[in-house]
């Protein structure tokens, strides 16, 4: 885990007011270094759990996607579109997930061109267990409670639809579905 900073003032406070004398204020400056270090922090905590397992939290989402799918199997394209990274990213994955022998390649019938991955007994062991681990520590969020979780996911919500990560029900046709 990262060592804690220790400072005896909040740096992101003091550049806000920096940055508001020399460019006038711009909450969103201050927002989005908050965000970014609290994914820091958070990222952080969930490696320290995961890395035991020989997981990162990529590996760990990819898992977790497989145990989602009705057969424990997912075209590699698909796993990119879910997890929403590049077909290199996915690659990378599934490659260190099939050394740890926890996921299987096998050829996609439905393409011949194609590549599923499948999880393996070892790997649904292993999901499980770092679920837990993960879930007793609340995915590193324990400072905030069931109400301020689901208040942030909605903050965020509105940048992942312009992003285009999704359409609001009603905005668009429930096309791909899992």
């Amino acid at each position: 885990m990262a060592k804690p900073l220790a400072l005896d003032f909040d740096p992101i406070a003091r550049a806000d007011e920096l940055w508001a004398r020399r460019w006038g204020s711009v909450p969103s400056m201050a927002a989005i270094t908050s965000i970014m270090r609290a994914h820091q922090i958070l990222l952080s905590r969930v490696d320290a759990v995961l890395k035991p397992y020989g997981l990162t939290f990529a590996r760990y989402e990819a898992l977790v996607l497989l145990t989602f799918s009705r057969t424990g199997e997912l075209s590699l394209s698909k796993i990119g579109e879910r997890l929403m990274v590049h077909p290199t990213s996915v690659t990378n994955t599934v490659d260190r997930l099939e050394r740890a022998g926890l996921v299987a390649r096998r050829p996609n019938p439905l393409d011949g061109r194609g590549v599923l991955a499948t999880i393996t007994g070892r790997g649904r062991e292993v999901v499980e267990e770092a679920t837990r681990e993960l879930m007793a520590m609340e995915f590193g969020l324990e400072e905030y409670g069931p109400d301020q979780c689901r208040q942030v996911f909605e903050l965020l919500r509105p940048l992942r639809v312009a992003a285009g990560d999704f359409t609001e029900p009603g905005e668009g046709a429930a096309e791909g579905r899992a």
